[in-house]
């Protein structure tokens, strides 16, 4: 039975630490690990998440044998908690303890979505004004040397054939990788398949052209770019599909699924490595960057 709502009160108000709950079971798709992580009882967040619904008027999650989903209400208000935590991380950062100083020298691959960038990025620049954040934008095979002759502080990688994994390394963020094409494309049924990769030494190339290989469907590698917006391109022009990271749905991305002959892609994965010797500075970018895509997950 559908639940009905009153709308909410005028002079209703948000809680954080209850916004928090929110984007803990969407992330966990779990009332008990969620209450894990926010130090809370099963029953203390089941009640928070009650009366969240009833002062908004609306049902948020929806539960089945495979655990809790927001529904479209509660993804709706997913879009706002996640960015009322986040300015609300950042503002007791901004006071928490003396103002940090000083020049970081970071390294970031293209393909770590731009959206997400200016997330993280913004946030820590609203938390520490004094920093001076300087960013060199390369692929992965190229930001490791620079980290290793000491021209980067610290670096985000996507490691793979060309960027081992060291045991320093921090993971910070792991998406699945879908197959994406241009909406209402045809691509998808061209024999052989057009496919959109980046240049030899990405880690996602080297995992879709083996899952390709494996599946035995025809395909041909119609556009090679290290550019990530380049790729994006080229697949909502419908002159190739991709495989890239969920995030990327949308601006004429959509995902194949279930498309005949595509095999499973995999997963992508951001490492964060830092030096032997960081700075204050460097230590709470650090922690910036994993709690936010902590996050954004």
């Amino acid at each position: 039975m559908n639940k009905i709502f009153a709308p909410p009160a005028p002079a209703a108000s948000l809680d954080i630490d209850v916004l928090r709950t929110v984007v803990e079971i969407a992330e966990t798709g779990s009332m008990t690990v969620a209450a894990e992580r926010v130090g809370r009882t099963p029953a203390a967040l089941s009640m928070q998440l009650k009366k969240l619904e009833e002062t908004l008027g609306r049902s948020l999650f929806v539960r089945n044998r495979q655990g809790m989903y927001a529904t479209s209400e509660g993804e709706r208000l997913l879009t706002y908690a996640r960015k009322m935590v986040s300015l609300n991380h950042a503002a007791l950062e901004a006071f928490r303890g003396p103002a940090l100083t000083g020049e970081i020298s970071i390294g970031l691959t293209d393909d770590l979505g731009y959206d997400q960038l200016a997330s993280v990025l913004g946030g820590f620049a609203q938390s520490h004004c004094g920093v001076t954040v300087n960013v060199s934008m390369a692929s992965s095979a190229a930001l490791a040397p620079e980290f290793d002759r000491g021209n980067l502080d610290m670096t985000l990688l996507s490691p793979g054939c060309a960027v081992g994994r060291r045991e320093s390394d921090i993971t910070v963020h792991r998406e699945k990788l879908i197959w994406l094409g241009a909406e209402g494309g045809c691509a998808k049924s061209r024999t052989p398949l057009p496919v959109a990769v980046a240049n030899p030494g990405c880690a996602w190339r080297r995992q879709v052209i083996e899952a390709l290989d494996r599946s035995g469907r025809p395909y041909r590698v119609a556009y090679i770019s290290d550019f990530d917006a380049a790729l994006q391109a080229a697949i909502s022009a419908d002159l190739a599909v991709g495989a890239m990271p969920e995030s990327r749905i949308g601006q004429g991305l959509v995902p194949l699924r279930g498309a005949a002959g595509l095999p499973e892609p995999g997963a992508s994965e951001i490492v964060l490595r830092i030096g032997a010797n960081p700075t204050p500075a460097v230590v709470a970018l650090a922690e910036h960057i994993t709690e936010s895509y902590r996050r954004l997950r």
